[in-house]
């Protein structure tokens, strides 16, 4: 049965004082890195400088990673990865289990409050996924929100004010606790946010509507963020190593690397270029800390709109396959990662980075030389069988301050790669990161650049989001066997059998080629001589905790 609390909230009286706090802040910390000091707050106070872009804080409208790297220090999730794990464990939640093949339930911790005093039910539980599914599905998220990861969940219900059962579509759902650690998962304040609508980002911070290891002290979007840290987190990352942590936004790159250089900066983290990182690791006054890989870089088709795209004056589905195809053939990525990259990246031929179970390299048999290299001729065969008439016009998009400095030469690459076959014509357009990330939903960009910082260390994080026919990209791709094939990997127990399922998606959507993936990507942080903890947070789940940094 489902249980109305929806009247229940009162404000909890706020009386910890100073020593209450400060004993709060110190009570435990996360792992350590062999330098990083006592626990919450030992560190003092930190700057850190990002390129990074915000969307908006609601978990509902934004599914990009400088939005999430916010909502990772303020929000509180079922369950977390803690630091140095891929793997999810309870994080405000006391116990998460199965206890049927399609109810997963999770019982909150006693005594749970938001920074505003607002009790944390599973009230607010159940009305975060419920207006999570709402947004997502009336196109309130304007394309934007993570609302796809939900596509397995039928229904949630509180069944008391410590406990929630979701109720799935399918059985054994092998992803499920982990999709609870991402985008989707952050637990919101129901006496703030909106139940059918974004809430503003200045109405969340006036809220106060933070149960993370932080509460925001200040918001200017996109120029400054100040966090302290927050006493009455009671979650699996335990206190800050910090006390406080401003952070900032940079539009230019070099100013970024300036800044920590002359320590202005303790930290910075996404996006710096190739160059400056190579350039910073002879600095002795800084230390460049690198992390497993997991980003990828790759080229996105609308199916509408590209060249003989479904709405347009050419519309035929041969010829815009054979587009996509020649594109595939004519990239050279081992070219991209050591001009433009220096090596920080390295070439991908699939859509599931090598490292994870049921990576194959789908794109390498297919595409190009057979060897990894391009194959001009291969993109000229396959436009002429099609009945393409070349060179073609294409329009190809890319945001100049989203995924780096380097993007205008990596694009810039690109254009040249597939211009000097003689086969296409590149109009290559640049785009701010907030525009951007409205444009390319409404059908503004035929084709167009986008990264992918994982959300969980699985192979299905590289697929559902991408290749169901309701996904994130909006891009119109369809194909139906495609999709059931998602959904049968995600609750196959077999763990072979599974892993046999991800390798046929992937040569199955290699086919279709929605996307062409080129570039693999580490995790880089710079960090100013006496700051600890990056190697920490530089783990395999792809979360940046401010809270495992800490500075003497």
């Amino acid at each position: 049965m489902a249980a109305v609390f929806s009247n229940r909230r009162r404000a909890l009286a706020m009386t910890a004082g100073t020593a209450a706090v400060v004993v709060a802040l110190a009570g435990c910390g996360g792992a350590d890195d062999g330098g990083s000091g006592d626990g919450g707050g030992a560190g003092g106070e930190l700057v850190i400088g990002t390129t990074d872009k915000i969307t908006t804080i609601d978990p509902a409208g934004s599914y990009d990673n400088g939005s999430f790297a916010v909502m990772n220090q303020v929000f509180p999730f079922l369950l977390n990865t803690p630091l140095g794990s891929p793997d999810v464990e309870p994080d405000i939640a006391e116990s998460a289990e199965f206890t049927s093949p399609t109810e997963y339930t999770v019982v909150l911790k006693e005594g749970l409050t938001f920074a505003n005093g607002n009790e944390l039910t599973s009230s607010d539980v159940k009305f975060t996924f419920d207006r999570m599914q709402a947004i997502f599905e009336s196109g309130a998220d304007g394309g934007n929100g993570p609302g796809s990861l939900l596509y397995n969940l039928e229904s949630t219900e509180a069944t008391d004010e410590l406990t929630v059962v979701f109720h799935l579509k399918s059985e054994n759902d092998q992803v499920f606790p982990q999709i609870l650690s991402s985008p989707a998962g952050p637990i919101v304040d129901e006496d703030v946010f909106a139940a059918d609508a974004l809430t503003p980002d200045a109405d969340i911070v006036a809220g106060n509507a933070f149960a993370g290891p932080y509460v925001i002290t200040s918001y200017d979007l996109n120029n400054l963020i100040s966090y302290e840290a927050n006493p009455d987190y009671q979650g699996l990352l335990g206190a800050p190593r910090n006390s406080a942590v401003n952070v900032k936004y940079y539009a230019e790159a070099s100013n970024l690397k300036l800044d920590v250089q002359e320590g202005n900066v303790d930290v910075a983290y996404r996006s710096l270029s190739a160059t400056d990182i190579e350039d910073l690791r002879g600095d002795e006054n800084v230390e460049v800390v690198d992390g497993p890989g997991g980003e990828i870089r790759y080229i996105v088709f609308n199916f509408d709109t590209q060249p003989y795209g479904a709405t347009t004056a050419e519309a035929d589905e041969a010829k815009a396959l054979a587009v996509r195809q020649a594109v595939a053939h004519l990239i050279d990525r081992a070219e991209l990662a050591e001009q433009v990259y220096k090596g920080t990246y390295t070439p991908l031929y699939s859509f599931v980075p090598d490292g994870l179970t049921g990576a194959t390299e789908a794109l390498k048999d297919l595409y190009g030389d057979g060897d990894g290299g391009p194959d001009a001729d291969a993109a000229a065969a396959v436009l002429e069988e099609a009945g393409v008439t070349t060179p073609v016009q294409l329009s190809l998009q890319y945001s100049n301050d989203h995924y780096g400095p380097s993007s205008g030469d990596e694009y810039a690459l690109i254009k040249d790669q597939l211009e000097s076959s003689g086969l296409f014509t590149v109009d290559l357009q640049t785009t701010e990161w907030v525009q951007y990330a409205q444009d390319r939903t409404s059908d503004v960009y035929p084709a167009y650049q986008l990264g992918w910082f994982p959300d969980y260390s699985d192979a299905d994080n590289y697929l559902t989001p991408f290749f169901l026919v309701e996904n994130f990209l909006g891009n119109h791709y369809v194909n139906q066997e495609v999709n059931d094939m998602i959904l049968e990997q995600a609750v196959t127990t077999d763990a072979d059998a599974r892993t046999a399922l991800i390798e046929d998606i992937q040569a199955a959507v290699a086919q279709d080629l929605s996307t062409v993936p080129y570039l693999q990507g580490a995790q880089v942080a710079v960090v100013r001589t006496g700051v600890t903890g990056a190697g920490d947070t530089l783990d395999a789940s792809f979360k940046f905790r401010y809270g495992a940094l800490a500075k003497d």
